[in-house]
């Protein structure tokens, strides 16, 4: 029984739309109005500013951290991954928005591997920064950092559910970036900013 409630709490935790609420109540913005209608950090920062996407991703990552800390707590690694995931899923389709699009699990993911193991996925933030700074894509940098996380959560000797939902979270990561690598291919993604351009005051 206990396990059922901590992957369907998951599920709840991550269903919550921080991508959305906070633009709301902070710049007055609904963001699925915006740039690629995602509901995730990266859309935020990139439409909104950095400081929003920042907290957007802060945000996402916390729930992704609790949903696998509680499933943890009530039934070991295995349902803590279990809750992760739960977690992602409602990240992705969010119970608060009708089962609609939400964002693309990296914060939300980053979080649960941030509870579960945290120096393997630590080790793939620092990746995902590096390649961030090289390259600017945050797409890049997500699907990069992403197919780290199996080899860390094996070379640091984490736990198989870990290593598991590691290997999981990073093939779903990289197929919910597939419009991502079509831009890519065809030169068209946009590289990001860490300073929003001002708009021009109206007229």
């Amino acid at each position: 029984m206990k396990e059922a409630i901590a992957i369907v709490a998951g599920y709840v935790i991550g269903s919550m739309p921080w991508g959305l609420w906070l633009p709301r109540a902070l710049a007055g913005v609904d963001i699925r109005k915006v740039g690629s209608g995602n509901t995730g950090a990266t859309n935020v920062w990139r439409n909104l500013g950095f400081k929003l996407g920042l907290g957007v991703a802060v945000l996402d990552i916390g729930k992704g951290a609790g949903a696998a800390l509680l499933g943890q707590w009530l039934a070991g690694d295995l349902f803590g991954a279990l809750a992760g995931v739960g977690a992602m899923v409602g990240h992705y389709r969010p119970l608060f928005l009708g089962l609609a699009r939400g964002g693309k699990m990296v914060a939300t993911t980053g979080g649960v591997g941030l509870a579960l193991a945290p120096i393997p996925f630590l080790c793939g933030a620092a990746v995902w920064i590096a390649v961030f700074l090289v390259t600017r894509y945050a797409s890049v940098a997500s699907m990069v950092g992403a197919a780290t996380l199996p080899l860390f959560a094996l070379l640091f000797d984490a736990s198989w559910p870990i290593v598991a939902f590691a290997a999981a979270a990073a093939v779903a990561i990289v197929l919910l970036h597939r419009s991502n690598i079509a831009r890519l291919v065809a030169g068209t993604e946009n590289r990001m900013e860490l300073r929003r351009r001002r708009r021009p005051a109206a007229a």
